[in-house]
């Protein structure tokens, strides 16, 4: 079974149980400030799971392609990935924890074919300090369904855990979940590899205690019940199911592969890998999983159309591209060569176009801009050499230079060169004491990205929707001075600014900034109704409605109208999810603060609104 088949069988499964298919999300989240990348199969859907009324219904499945950065360093073992696929249903408060347990072990056992004898289940075993309870309906239906499929009770398959392992919310645990979010207690499924021994430091044989790769979890539905309050925890007004199972992890079950870099999706990357390094997988396996992982991740991100830069995604794609490219120069033992490193990219497209199609026709764009950023980085590392001897020449010893950990960590903050690089150009340094800093580094970076993002999810703040309609005041604003090839290609809001991208390819002037600033305020004093409607996507096409991604809608979509005009004409009718102001003149006052260029003929505008 191959994943497409996996990923099919799924949708297919849960059409059949009254669910409306959604499109894949852009991987660049739209309009979100808490994350650079879609990191989960809920995150697009948040506003819908706080009680936004979906245009597809209460009932909906996806396939949704996730990035998580945070896993970065993680990759390097048998299960670990940055990008992967998540399958999703969702219950938007529809069915609850009766339909979904027993739909998720037919589907596991039945359509997947995965042994029941090898699936093992964790349920929520409550907080501390009792705000919310331990799980106990979910553990009943369980033990029901599980009593029905063996014939006998199975007292040693289920398990209650806490919140570290049974408790979803996109910031963790309950104490690290910002006001505002949503969240609840899950139960997840197991797969067990009798292949794999347990190691001597495991803790114990069970999903709960085990670490040691023996079980992998598969599956996890969350019951989305609670919100974050300044208070504590409050029910939701709706109770949601949202379920998220890896493609690539179920395809490890249904193959019995414990290493999913050494399953079907994986294993002609790898193979590919073994041919241009000269090295054998089973010897090297950290290096190659971290190339194929990051050159996969690497694909899609530059068909986000991001490229290579030093802030946001353009940093995390180019940290990917020059990790990849370390691993594969260090198993040449840094031999002065040019790597095929598109057949790297060739083999993955191949791999992935069957449920990603696009990538294909994008294929000389994505390789172009990898290679390219691997070219800077090899001027870069050229570069470095020589002024790094200038400015660490280190001791002498046994024929390399000896720097001190501090110096070498300078080297990796003012030149971007990793550890592996620095090696490459004869330094050696305490290791250990690198780590420490980079660590310490990393805990500040998380700090300001948490100031930065500290929104919360989708973020409704009074602030934040006033941005979302003074986008789209701007954006009639640009298209009715510059025409309608003009086109927003992104935009993100926070509580303290929006930012909005557009097609356009020189530097407004003062005038032409004065004059939108003019229009959008004129319309905000003009105290234009907002509204919106649902409707089919052919309808609302004919309404003229703009919008960005057209190939993520549904069949029905929500589109917003600003002032109603003569003749039943409107202001503005643009596609999107919302939230929205009822009336223009709640956004008070409209200022532009900045505008750059973001290369490939695009500019950004930056603008507060309110007093």
């Amino acid at each position: 079974m191959t994943i497409q088949e996996i990923i099919q069988k799924y949708i297919k499964f849960f059409e059949e149980r009254g669910h409306k298919p959604i499109a894949n999300s852009p991987l660049v989240p739209e309009n979100d400030p808490t994350t650079l990348f879609t990191s989960s199969g809920m995150q697009p859907l948040i506003p819908y799971l706080l009680g936004e009324k979906h245009p597809q219904g209460q009932k909906l499945v996806d396939v949704q392609n996730c990035f998580r950065a945070v896993d970065i360093d993680e990759v390097g073992d048998s299960r670990h990935e940055t990008f992967f696929r998540m399958l999703g249903n969702w219950s938007l408060g529809n069915y609850f924890k009766k339909e979904e347990i027993p739909w998720l072990w037919e589907f596991l056992t039945e359509e997947l074919k995965i042994s029941k004898e090898k699936l093992y289940i964790t349920v929520f075993a409550g907080t501390d300090d009792g705000s919310v309870p331990k799980d106990s309906e979910a553990f009943d239906i369980w033990n029901e369904v599980l009593k029905n499929s063996f014939g006998s009770v199975q007292e040693n398959r289920i398990f209650f855990a806490g919140v570290d392992k049974n408790w979803w919310s996109r910031s963790g645990v309950p104490k690290n979940m910002p006001v505002g979010e949503p969240g609840g207690p899950d139960t997840e499924v197991y797969y067990r590899f009798d292949n794999i021994e347990h190691k001597d430091e495991c803790e114990g044989d069970s999903p709960v205690l085990c670490e040691c790769g023996k079980y992998m979890e598969i599956a996890n539905s969350v019951f989305m019940q609670y919100l974050k309050t300044g208070d504590g925890f409050k029910e939701l007004p709706q109770k949601n199911v949202d379920f998220g199972g890896g493609a690539e992890r179920l395809l490890a079950a249904v193959e019995d592969q414990p290493d999913i870099f050494e399953t079907s999706l994986f294993a002609p990357i790898i193979k590919e890998i073994e041919r241009i390094t000269e090295k054998k997988y089973k010897e090297n396996k950290r290096a190659m999983q971290i190339i194929a992982d990051h050159f996969a991740a690497s694909v899609f991100i530059v068909n986000s159309k991001i490229v290579p830069s030093n802030k946001e995604q353009g940093y995390i794609l180019r940290r990917l591209i020059r990790r990849a490219f370390d691993n594969i120069n260090e198993l040449r033992e840094f031999e002065e060569i040019n790597l095929p490193v598109n057949s790297i990219i060739g083999s993955i497209i191949e791999q992935y176009k069957n449920t990603d199609n696009e990538l294909a026709d994008n294929f000389e764009n994505i390789k172009l801009i990898i290679l390219n950023e691997i070219n800077k980085y090899r001027e870069t590392l050229k570069q470095a050499h020589a002024v790094l001897e200038k400015k660490f020449p280190g001791k002498e010893v046994n024929g390399v230079k000896e720097i001190p950990a501090k110096d070498a960590f300078d080297i990796y903050q003012s030149h971007g060169l990793s550890p592996t690089q620095i090696r490459s150009l004869g330094y050696v340094f305490d290791e250990q004491q690198f780590a420490s800093l980079m660590q310490e580094h990393q805990k500040l970076s998380r700090a300001g990205s948490q100031k930065k993002f500290k929104g919360g999810l989708a973020d409704t703040q009074e602030k934040t929707v006033m941005g979302h309609t003074a986008t789209h005041l701007l954006h009639k604003a640009l298209r009715d001075m510059f025409g309608q090839d003009l086109h927003q290609t992104g935009s993100n809001i926070t509580t303290e600014r929006l930012r909005f991208d557009f097609n356009f390819d020189r530097k407004l002037t003062d005038e032409e900034i004065k004059k939108l600033e003019d229009t959008v305020n004129g319309k905000i004093k003009e105290n234009l109704p907002v509204h919106f409607e649902i409707m089919p996507l052919d309808k609302a096409k004919e309404t003229g409605a703009i919008g960005l991604f057209d190939e993520k809608y549904g069949n029905d979509v929500k589109v917003y109208f600003v002032g109603e005009q003569a003749g039943g004409n409107y202001y503005s009718v643009e596609f999107c999810g919302g939230p929205h102001v009822d009336f223009t003149s709640r956004l008070k006052r409209f200022k532009i603060i900045k505008q750059e260029n973001i290369g490939n003929g695009q500019r950004r505008i930056y603008a507060v609104v309110g007093e």
